[in-house]
C-alpha cells in the first residue's frame, strides 16, 4: 500500500509542483526581460528617472562605479548625442532564486556633425552580462561586467573606411600586449593615425595622442603594458584623413576625414576574473 501511494504521489503531486515551479521561474524570466527592455525604452526617450529606478541603490559595477557615477556617465553620454539609439538582443537568463544573471548583446547608433562640413556617425557594441536581484518583490540591476566593448566615431572619408583594432579582451595586470591597427585609405589620400590607451575611470583623462603616417602595408602597432592599479583600460585609435593640393607653389592640405576607433581591455586576475568593481 505505502508503495501504492507512492506511486500516486509521483503520478499526481511532483507534476503539479513541477509546473507551478516552471510558471513561477517563467514568469521570473518575464520580468527580467522587462526591466532590461524598459531601460532601453526609457534611454531612447532619455527619460533619466525611469531609467535609473531599474538599478538598485548599491549598484556597481565590473569598472568600479557606483550608481551616483554611472548616473553621470549617461547624462554625459545624453548630452552629448542627444539622438543616441539603444538596442538589446537577450541571448541568455539564468535565475537561481532570487539572483539573475543575463548575457545581452547591446548596440548604439547615433548621426553625429560637429559642422556642415563634416557628417559622421556613432557605432557601439558590447557583449554585457547583468546581474540582477528581487528585492521586496521587484527585480533590480545590482551590477553588471562588460565582456567586450566596441566603439567607432567616424567622420567624412573615415566612415567608408573597414578599420580593424585587435586588442585582446582581457589581460593580467602589469603584462604586455600589443595593439594593431590597420585600416586601406583611399587613393592619394594621407593617413594618419595613433594608438593610445587609457585607464577606465570618472571623470575621463584626455588621450595622450602621437600621430604618425600609415606605414606602407597599412598597419599600425603598438606595444603596452597593463596597469596594476586595478583598473579596466580602453585602447584609443584615432585616425586623420589629409588631401593635398598645390596652389601658387604652397602646398596645402586638406582634412577630408577623422575618427577613432575604441576597443575595452579588462584586467583580470590570475584566476581568469576581473576584481576591478571591489576596488
Amino acid at each position: 500500500m505505502k508503495r501504492l501511494l507512492t506511486i500516486l504521489f509521483i503520478l499526481v503531486f511532483l507534476p503539479n509542483s513541477c509546473f507551478a515551479f516552471q510558471c513561477a521561474e517563467n514568469k521570473d524570466i518575464k520580468a527580467v526581460k522587462r526591466v532590461l527592455n524598459s531601460q532601453v525604452k526609457y534611454a531612447n526617450k532619455m527619460n533619466f528617472d525611469k531609467f535609473i529606478k531599474t538599478y538598485d541603490s548599491a549598484y556597481i559595477n565590473s569598472d568600479g562605479f557606483n550608481l551616483d557615477i554611472y548616473s553621470c556617465l549617461i547624462k554625459d553620454a545624453w548630452k552629448a548625442f542627444d539622438n543616441i539609439k539603444y538596442f538589446i538582443d537577450i541571448k541568455n537568463i539564468e535565475i537561481k532564486d532570487d539572483d539573475a544573471k543575463v548575457e545581452v548583446l547591446e548596440t548604439s547608433f547615433a548621426e553625429i556633425n560637429t559642422s556642415k562640413a563634416y557628417k559622421g556617425e556613432l557605432k557601439s557594441q558590447a557583449s554585457t552580462v547583468y546581474y540582477l536581484k528581487k528585492i521586496n518583490g521587484t527585480w533590480k540591476v545590482v551590477s553588471d561586467s562588460v565582456l567586450d566593448e566596441t566603439t567607432t566615431m567616424l567622420y567624412g572619408l573615415a566612415k567608408d573606411l573597414e578599420i580593424e583594432l585587435v586588442v585582446p579582451n582581457n589581460i593580467k595586470p602589469n603584462e604586455e600586449y600589443c595593439a594593431l591597427l590597420s585600416f586601406n585609405p583611399p587613393k592619394n589620400v594621407l593617413a594618419v593615425a595613433s594608438i593610445a590607451n587609457d585607464i577606465i575611470e570618472y571623470p575621463q583623462k584626455p588621450t595622450e595622442e602621437v600621430f604618425r603616417a600609415m606605414p606602407d602595408d597599412n598597419i599600425l602597432e603598438r606595444l603596452f603594458t597593463s596597469n596594476n592599479k586595478n583598473a579596466n583600460e580602453y585602447i584609443v585609435a584615432s585616425i586623420g584623413l589629409t588631401e593635398t593640393s598645390v596652389c601658387n607653389l604652397d602646398i596645402r592640405f586638406s582634412l577630408v576625414g577623422f575618427g577613432y576607433k575604441i576597443k575595452r581591455v579588462n584586467i583580470v586576475q590570475d584566476n581568469g576574473v576581473s576584481d576591478v568593481k571591489n576596488k
